[in-house]
């Protein structure tokens, strides 16, 4: 089987300059190589390639001041607007706490590193943006009117690495997942039962080496059900028109994990997606991306806590939503009733 020809770096901008008004991904997608590939080809021009490691980062990212912090997968955008406050750096997971910038960030995954300007007009706009090591978008930073402009370019000269090539190398990256096709839905409920904290769910799945997707498919409709389609536009459209119903919004890739803890209010669908637009969150999430919705109960030491997931036809999370809670309370009653009369898959059974 002969390989398609991967485009030169010359060739990729000229692509990009015959085609403005289309989206990195989309275009990295018509030229059949990576987001990554598509920055790197730019390198020297407008792109100066920086350190990737995002302790390195979160050491220096206050300076900055403002931002807007965005992490996306193939169907789901999250971002973030706002300064960051709480920084808790390690080896493995570093995580972020505050009002507005909340994230899990796994350290290892972070292979590229970009500092991008883009021409709007007469503005720039300025970014630092993170991929993987087969060229995927794992974080972008995008500065704001409000930004400390000096301070990037300090950290952008900081960072500055030798390696100024236009080229790109994509490395596979291959699913180190080792599921037991054996595990038994009593089993499950068992351990499921004996949770005290959500936090223990990642824990549990990987002790007995069964997919989420499977899990809520076989654990029971008293700690799962699905969910009909629109089920999750319903959810978000409820959400903004119940007062004082902050919830919790979760998108994640294979190097991060962005969370949104607040009230929803603005939602507009446009085409295939659907939109949160609120002055310090923007969602951006394909509806018709959405192979399946699940409504999830866990057990916890403050009580039942009820979640919506929704997969792709991979059976790969898009996204997750939670109502927000302080820890060491119940969840909302009004989340709860919320979820608890979303539409079903199968409106026949009962919870």
């Amino acid at each position: 089987m002969t390989e398609t020809k991967q485009p030169t770096p010359a060739e990729i901008r000229a692509y990009r300059a015959e085609n403005p008004k289309l989206r990195e991904r989309d275009l990295a997608a018509n030229l059949c190589i990576s987001e990554a590939a598509l920055v790197a080809a730019e390198t020297g021009l407008t792109v100066t390639r920086i350190d990737a490691s995002p302790n390195r980062l979160l050491e220096r990212v206050k300076e900055l001041g403002e931002v807007m912090a965005l992490t996306r997968n193939e169907s789901a955008v999250h971002e973030k607007i706002g300064v960051f406050e709480t920084i808790k750096i390690s080896e493995m997971v570093s995580l972020t706490l505050g009002e507005n910038m909340d994230m899990r960030i796994f350290n290892k995954v972070w292979a590229h590193g970009f500092a991008v300007t883009k021409k709007d007009g007469e503005q720039e706009r300025l970014s630092l943006q993170y991929f993987d090591k087969a060229g995927d978008a794992v974080f972008k930073l995008h500065l704001r009117p409000a930004s400390d402009v000096a301070a990037y370019h300090a950290i952008v000269s900081d960072f500055r690495i030798e390696d100024q090539s236009q080229d790109f190398v994509a490395e596979e990256i291959t699913s180190s997942d080792d599921y037991d096709p054996n595990v038994t839905s009593e089993t499950l409920r068992e351990h499921w039962s004996q949770m005290t904290d959500t936090h223990q769910f990642f824990g549990m799945l990987k002790k007995l080496k069964i997919a989420r997707q499977t899990a809520v498919r076989i654990v029971g409709q008293d700690y799962a059900w699905q969910l009909a389609p629109g089920a999750v536009t319903e959810m978000l459209n409820g959400a903004a028109a119940t007062e004082d119903l902050p919830i919790m919004v979760f998108v994640a890739n294979r190097g991060m994990v962005q969370i949104h803890g607040g009230p929803v209010s603005n939602i507009q669908a446009m085409g295939p997606w659907i939109n949160v637009l609120d002055p310090s969150f923007h969602l951006h999430l394909r509806q018709d991306h959405i192979a399946e919705a699940w409504a999830v109960r866990k057990p916890t030491s403050d009580g039942t806590v009820t979640s919506v997931e929704a997969f792709n036809a991979k059976g790969e999370m898009i996204i997750q939503f939670f109502g927000k809670r302080q820890e060491g309370s119940g969840e909302r009653e009004a989340w709860r009733s919320l979820v608890e009369n979303l539409p079903r898959a199968d409106a026949s059974v009962a919870a």
